[in-house]
């Protein structure tokens, strides 16, 4: 990605943002939810289809490739890109689209990311997903039943074998997410959950309860980012992205560490890019997919010491007006929505909302200048992929 210096322009403005607001969308097909994704997106930033020049976006597009959906929104982009790396990548296509924009390849950039897993009856936390058989480790590892829930367990069980984390401070997490997601008329679940609500749901995979793993919705999101001279020109507020990271933080050969993301090396170089540190960032987009990633991430981050993530969100100190970080304000995957069990779109679209002064009034961080997004795809160890970006606001 091209660097940013703090006294340089930032090559790429988000000036449009739109999340779906169906959680459950049996009677939509797929492409259309890429479409009003999109539609929306443009509409927030005062564009239309014909101003698009480039396109980004992964596996969750409709058909073989991305050519049916580009062809089926009617636009004609010069700069395509369908890079995926699992949830985090809407985050990656950001430093993408910064890299096109920066270059001159495309003026107008265009993030979308939608599907139906909710309506198709999908169990990803409980089943197989689905290609899992292709992957170059299945033979060692499928016979053994795993799925995305007994591997975040793992994790779980380790971070608590190492550092002594309880149950109760993954229960905080939710507990906290739960109080943003009253605000939001469309989260899944808006009812407020106490510690002791998440300790009474039944086990999934141990030590992770019902209340410790996130939503399964349909909907999406979308983005829209331009180059400076033209975020002046519309009348939306401009926020830039300053800084980004993206790793692959795969297996290693074995010698991984199950309590430790890829955040532990995107988010240094979003850092360093940007030219801030954890002490600076006002608000914060986790990917909650699990409790304990909330933990793991925040860690690695640098927002507190390894091992003492349990510490940092038990007590309610992610809730907003409470605690000192505030994290995932619209109530996160595990509350509002992880459309198409992705949650790297959503994350950065309420980073945008506070840095906008747009999120709920109840939830709204103060002056919010400088944010933080960030989120795993796939999971800790083989084909884990992690990214970070850090948002101004102009």
């Amino acid at each position: 990605m091209v660097a940013l210096a703090r006294s340089r322009e930032a090559p790429a403005w988000i000036v449009g943002a739109f999340e779906h607001p169906a959680r459950h969308a049996p009677d939509v097909s797929t492409a259309e939810l890429h479409h009003a994704c999109a539609a929306g997106a443009l509409a927030d930033a005062g564009l239309s289809f014909a101003d698009v020049d480039g396109y980004f976006g992964g596996r969750d597009v409709p058909g073989t490739n991305a050519s049916w959906l580009i062809d089926y929104m009617n636009i004609r982009p010069r700069v395509i890109d369908t890079t995926d790396t699992g949830g985090c990548s809407p985050l990656a296509h950001l430093m993408h689209a910064a890299d096109a924009l920066a270059s001159g390849r495309c003026n107008v950039a265009l993030i979308t990311l939608a599907g139906r897993p909710r309506s198709e009856g999908m169990r990803t936390g409980t089943a197989p997903r689905p290609g899992e058989p292709e992957r170059p480790d299945s033979p060692w590892e499928l016979a053994y039943g795993q799925t995305i829930t007994t591997l975040y367990a793992m994790m779980a069980a380790r971070h608590m074998h190492c550092f002594g984390t309880t149950p109760e401070q993954l229960a905080w997490v939710r507990a906290a997410m739960s109080q943003h997601a009253q605000h939001n008329p469309h989260a899944m679940y808006r009812q407020p959950v106490s510690v002791q609500d998440v300790m009474a749901s039944p086990l999934v995979a141990p030590p992770l309860r019902r209340l410790d793993c996130c939503v399964i919705s349909d909907g999406g999101g979308a983005l829209v980012v331009t180059r400076p001279a033209i975020a002046r020109s519309l009348p939306r507020p401009g926020v830039r992205l300053i800084g980004g990271g993206h790793a692959l933080y795969g297996s290693v050969g074995g010698y991984f560490d199950l309590t430790t993301s890829g955040a532990s090396v995107s988010g240094p170089q979003a850092f360093e890019q940007a030219g801030v540190g954890p002490r600076d960032i006002q608000y914060a987009s986790i990917y909650d997919n699990f409790t304990v990633m909330v933990l793991m991430q925040l860690e690695a981050l640098g927002f507190c010491a390894k091992g003492a993530g349990g510490r940092f969100v038990q007590d309610g100190k992610l809730i907003a007006g409470v605690g000192p970080l505030p994290v995932n304000t619209d109530g996160g995957g595990l509350c509002n929505n992880h459309p198409t069990n992705r949650g790297g779109i959503t994350k950065s679209i309420e980073a945008v909302r506070q840095l906008r002064c747009e999120a709920h009034p109840a939830v709204q961080v103060k002056d919010c200048a400088l944010a933080l997004a960030c989120g795993p795809g796939g999971s800790v160890s083989n084909g884990h992929g992690h990214a970070t970006v850090i948002l101004e606001r102009v």
